[in-house]
């Protein structure tokens, strides 16, 4: 049974992490606000496991001049089990290149490339409050461009 204090604090974590995106607020030890140390991630361009694999979010993002993540729909389930929960959320993540990638590209190049996803999480209470422990994200839909990845990264395509 979900306690409105849960749906609250789990919505706030979700809106909190989606701004630090944006505003690329990484500092310190940034991603333990969010995530447990044994958090495990799957999106399209790949799964990672552990809290230190979260550094990749820096140079994922890096990739784009700005970026602006929208999360919609939260909905949370507190689990039978004391202390965990599940979450879906419906994101819209639009990402502006670069203005060397789009003169790499062209003068009609699309200066964005936005994505309509599918977020779901399991999240574990600690001491600190609330923190995601499993984590994947699943396009529905895409416009524009994505980045040019580095021949290792392999994006899953759109279903």
């Amino acid at each position: 049974m979900t306690t409105q204090t849960d749906h609250v604090e789990i919505s706030m974590l979700i809106s909190r992490f989606f701004r630090a995106l944006d505003e690329r607020k990484f500092e310190g030890d940034w991603a333990r606000s969010y995530f447990t140390d044994d958090v495990r991630t799957v999106t399209p361009i790949g799964s990672s496991d552990g809290i230190e694999a979260m550094e990749d979010t820096e140079e994922a993002l890096g990739r784009y001049a700005r970026t602006q993540h929208i999360a919609s729909d939260v909905l949370v389930d507190v689990e039978p089990v004391p202390g965990r929960a599940g979450a879906s959320w419906n994101a819209l993540m639009t990402h502006v290149h670069h203005d060397t990638t789009l003169q790499r590209r062209g003068k009609d190049a699309n200066p964005l490339f936005t994505v309509g996803g599918h977020y779901e999480a399991e999240l574990r209470r600690t001491d600190q409050g609330w923190r995601i422990s499993r984590m994947s994200v699943r396009a529905v839909w895409t416009t524009g461009e994505p980045p040019v990845l580095p021949p290792e990264i392999r994006p899953t395509p759109v279903a």
